[in-house]
């Protein structure tokens, strides 16, 4: 169905999306860019999946940006209309990555080997990573003479301390996921692929469990607290909480700690359902 991702769901609401270019390092191509704001989106209107899992196969999660989009003829610069033409082009492609985002689901990334340049990017607009001992992040465009544009300079200061956030988008160089882990990028480092995405599937199995209405709601809360003052936060997060509180949730919470099993929830509304 896709060029550059395969698709599952579990049946407890957990959907594992997988990079499957492997012999290409999981590089971006132009499909690419089409494709996964077409499966989250997907995902996300069925109403049936509550977190999603990006990882890639192969030696590496993904080299970035494949050279082949870097060829294109809308890269000149030598007229306005060219330059406002490259404009849209990065408009474009960071509306790809803010999909991730703005989906009402958790995005967990899962990252081994490699993670460049767009990859960087692309991690740094979801909910949570991890990584494996042999992960490296890598702002690989100041070293194509470019600076990020895809979001990561902008996301990343959340991430990151500031100097260090500098000195790798001037320098260039790669962050190991031993010191991405001591600064809080990642949640935590696994010494393999396999173990880690047992873990991720573990902490996947644990948010798909909680009521779906209330990580989202969470997600949306997180994310508003980040671009606002805390004053506007706590109104939005008051009439969030509102608009979401469910005592049929809170119902079925307590019964089932009285009756020792995990507590069953409705599934988000699915965005294609009509009146």
């Amino acid at each position: 169905m896709y060029k550059c991702f395969g698709v599952e769901t579990k049946k407890n609401g957990v959907s594992h999306v997988v990079m499957n270019r492997p012999a290409q390092l999981n590089s971006m191509i132009k499909e690419f860019w089409s494709e996964l704001p077409q499966v989250i989106q997907t995902l996300e209107q069925s109403g049936e999946t509550r977190v999603i899992i990006l990882s890639g196969e192969g030696k590496h999660f993904s080299a970035g940006m494949d050279l082949s989009v870097f060829q294109s003829g809308d890269l000149k610069t030598d007229t306005p209309k060219d330059r406002e033409r490259l404009k849209q082009l990065v408009l474009g492609l960071q509306a790809t990555f803010n999909t991730l985002e703005r989906s009402r689901i958790p995005v967990i990334a899962a990252v081994h080997g490699a993670c460049i340049g767009g990859a960087f990017d692309m991690v740094a607009a979801c909910d949570m990573r991890y990584a494996t001992a042999d992960a490296t992040f890598k702002i690989q465009e100041i070293n194509l003479a470019m600076m990020a544009d895809l979001g990561g300079l902008q996301r990343l200061p959340y991430l990151l301390p500031d100097a260090v956030l500098r000195e790798l988008a001037f320098t260039g160089k790669a962050l190991t996921a031993e010191r991405a882990l001591a600064l809080g990028l990642v949640n935590e480092v696994l010494p393999d692929q396999k173990a880690m995405l047992e873990r991720v599937m573990e902490i996947a199995d644990a948010v798909a469990s909680r009521a779906p209405l209330a990580i989202s709601a969470s997600k949306e809360a997180i994310n508003y607290a980040r671009d606002h003052s805390i004053q506007d936060a706590l109104l939005h997060c008051a009439n969030l909480q509102a608009s979401i509180f469910s005592t049929a949730d809170l119902t079925e919470c307590m019964r089932a700690q009285k009756e020792s099993r995990e507590p069953a929830f409705e599934n988000l509304y699915g965005l294609k359902q009509t009146l």
